[in-house]
């Protein structure tokens, strides 16, 4: 019995710093995932993704302009009608 307690292959080895060093890894990348996707935007409590903060197209977001100066009475129809048509690729 006392020789099986003393036999090399009995016990750590070598290897042992491997294993915690994987763990160590393993919990650094995965706070540094959440992170990431917190700060991008993912909500977990939701399930949904924040929408995005660029505009989705120039054309979309000068309309978009274009109805909010002609809803505050900066332009008049003619002026608002003749802008989205030339942004929409239309004779003015």
């Amino acid at each position: 019995m006392d020789v099986l307690a003393l036999a090399p292959q009995w016990g750590p080895g070598m290897w042992w710093p491997v294993f915690p060093a994987f763990w160590i890894l393993f919990w650094v990348v995965l706070a540094t995932l959440a992170f990431r996707a917190r700060r991008n935007g993912w909500r977990p409590w939701t399930g949904h993704h924040a929408s995005p903060s660029g505009p989705v197209s120039t054309t979309a977001s000068a309309e978009q302009i274009l109805a909010e100066r002609y809803a505050r009475g900066e332009m008049s129809s003619d002026e608002y009608f003749e802008h989205t048509s030339v942004l929409r690729g239309g004779v003015s």
